[in-house]
């Protein structure tokens, strides 16, 4: 009897490891240089949260979560998203003001399974909460842009719209209800029963695309305020040299949305779906899950669909690798003295010959083998270029001198 992982997950294993190693540290560089500290939230929470938070009529409601009932008679539900949990907790820790949170971690949507559709799946994302300024947007924007564009990514462009709020969304929604509804026979059947209950959805859906040749735009129903923002946040890219798109059907797959809603599409990706991530403002979700006014903006990004619009190698995932003569141990004592000055090194423990641990030694990867000989005294080092002798202590600072 052998055991595979269920349908929809995905055993990450070397060397394809080392990539998301890459991608993720660099999540984690990015994030914080924009000033987003780490959140952690629980893997599954109340089954209301989403159903208050992302919206009762969503697919991501409707078929694609994983929920179950605790010992406790609860219903609890892995979490198909990220914000919904980040403003929970925002809410719980009774902050007050600006307050910026960044996350990383696995989601789950219970979908058929295909090119960067899993379901498990890895998201990365902020939040900056408490803050109604389209600068927020902005920053949020640039900050999801330059990461998708550090590590790589093949064609990134950004597309954006504006969702209207409150004010001016009413009035826009009744024009789309009765575009729809003229046009209910041409919809296919899970967008005929958004017609009254959400027609902004039917923007999302792709079977009803041809559709929507002629559909009103939200970009023509904005109040003046809604207008005034959206026009703060085009100009402000168009200053920090952001190039975007706009796309007036951009409604996102999510019923929190308001005023600015953005994608990141990665050209190069040959997937049946392109976007490997995006987001918006969400001023009422924070009221819609029973807390205070906190108006927010955030993103998230799917790590799978990243990695696999990459357009980039990366390095070896070792420094060293050590060949020891005099056995295990003192491979052991030399690997702890180089990985106390910053480099990563292995060895082999098991005490095999030497020309085995030159096998191993080349299929690593790493670019410098480090030779501790029989007779005490200095090391050997060999790189692609260059072999010499020198003390252990002085292996670390000349190799670093090479890079």
């Amino acid at each position: 009897m052998s055991f595979q992982p269920p349908k929809g997950t995905d055993d990450i294993l070397p060397p394809d490891s080392q990539v998301w190693r890459v991608v993720l540290l660099e999540w984690e560089e990015w994030s914080a240089r924009f000033g987003y500290p780490l959140v952690a939230t629980p893997l599954f929470e109340a089954t209301d949260l989403f159903l208050r938070g992302v919206g009762d009529t969503t697919e991501v409601v409707t078929k694609q979560m994983y929920t179950f009932e605790d010992k406790g008679g609860r219903s609890l539900t892995l979490r198909p998203e990220g914000t919904a949990g980040v403003v929970r907790a925002f809410l719980d820790s009774g902050a007050r003001g600006a307050w910026k949170g960044a996350y990383s971690g696995p989601m789950f949507r219970y979908e058929r399974p295909q090119g960067g559709r899993r379901r498990q799946f890895w998201q990365v994302g902020v939040e900056f909460l408490d803050v109604e300024s389209p600068i927020a947007d902005v920053e949020v924007i640039e900050l999801g842009f330059r990461y998708i564009e550090s590590v790589g990514v093949n064609g990134l462009e950004l597309r954006i719209n504006t969702l209207g709020d409150h004010q001016c969304r009413p009035a826009y929604l009744t024009k789309l209800r009765a575009f729809f509804a003229e046009r209910r026979e041409e919809l296919c059947e899970d967008s005929q029963s958004l017609i009254e209950v959400n027609p902004l959805r039917i923007l999302d859906c792709k079977v009803c695309a041809p559709v929507m040749d002629d559909v009103p735009g939200m970009k023509d129903a904005l109040c003046e305020a809604c207008a005034a923002h959206y026009d703060t946040v085009r100009s402000s890219l168009t200053d920090l040299g952001i190039p975007f798109t706009e796309d007036p059907k951009l409604v996102r797959g999510l019923d929190y949305y308001t005023r600015t809603a953005f994608e990141y599409i990665g050209t190069g990706l040959d997937t049946a779906q392109n976007a490997i991530g995006g987001g918006g403002r969400y001023d009422g979700l924070a009221e819609s899950i029973g807390g205070r006014q906190a108006p927010g903006v955030g993103f998230a990004l799917g790590i799978d669909r990243i990695i696999m619009a990459m357009n980039r190698s990366v390095g070896p995932a070792l420094d060293v690798y050590i060949v020891s003569e005099t056995g295990p141990g003192e491979a052991l004592r030399s690997a702890s003295l180089l990985r106390s000055k910053g480099l990563r090194v292995d060895f082999d423990a098991s005490g095999r010959s030497t020309k085995a641990q030159f096998k191993s030694a080349s299929s690593s990867g790493a670019p410098a083998t480090v030779i501790i000989h029989a007779s005490a005294g200095e090391v050997s080092v060999r790189t692609m270029d260059d072999r010499r002798d020198m003390p252990l202590e002085e292996v670390a600072e000349w190799l670093k001198s090479q890079r």
